[in-house]
């Protein structure tokens, strides 16, 4: 029952595991299926895949998929929202009913500037369940694929990062790894790394 308590589904229970689990990520070039990119396990098993611009042909959109093409969440970029005297863009997660009708289960802001290292990027589960303002924090530089993103009390629950031989063998970023943690929803996790990669400029954009 204690492990049941850990898990925090997002999208769905069925991406959350009872042990550590380590994606792939290989970013796809934007002339070979229109950029975006493939998620595969430690088999070699395509289990998610993210469609940007360059295959949906709309700006500020994104689709995650799973291993057999089915849309699990769409991402729309929101801007123009007034805060503070400062334009925040957000992006909203939604996922699909059976119906085929939208539910909103995460809100991502954006940060003031893409070029600074320490801003922060902060993530609401919505509905939201409790009074905090957000629930999910972007710690270190996604472009450098040297991030996390921590919770609200400061544990992380999932780690971006580059193995050693890895970045000996290739200058490029594009291929990573992504580390998360038992009982957190990988489907949630790679959505976030969706929207990152497009607020970075990177395989998801036009």
């Amino acid at each position: 029952m204690a492990a049941k308590a850990d898990t925090i589904p997002v999208i769905s229970k069925l991406y959350c595991s009872s042990s550590q689990v380590v994606l792939v990520v290989r970013r796809r070039p934007h002339g070979v299926n229109g950029g975006g990119f493939v998620v595969t396990n430690c088999s070699q098993k395509v289990v998610f895949r993210v469609d940007g611009c360059g295959v949906l042909g709309t700006k500020g959109e994104l689709v995650l998929r799973d291993g057999n093409g089915d849309a699990l969440l769409l991402i729309r970029r929101k801007g123009g929202m007034v805060e503070a005297l400062s334009i925040h863009k957000k992006w909203k997660g939604y996922t699909f009913d059976y119906e085929g009708s939208q539910k909103l289960v995460f809100t991502l802001k954006e940060p003031r500037s893409c070029l600074a290292k320490n801003n922060t990027i902060r993530i609401s589960i919505e509905p939201k369940g409790s009074s905090r303002e957000w629930d999910f924090e972007i710690k270190g530089y996604f472009p450098d694929r040297n991030c996390s993103i921590i919770d609200s009390i400061g544990n992380i629950v999932a780690q971006i990062g580059v193995k050693k031989e890895v970045e000996e063998l290739m200058a490029s970023r594009d291929l990573y790894h992504v580390a998360v943690k038992p009982g957190i929803d990988q489907a949630f996790v790679l959505g976030v790394i969706a929207v990152l990669d497009y607020i970075y400029g990177e395989s998801t954009r036009c």
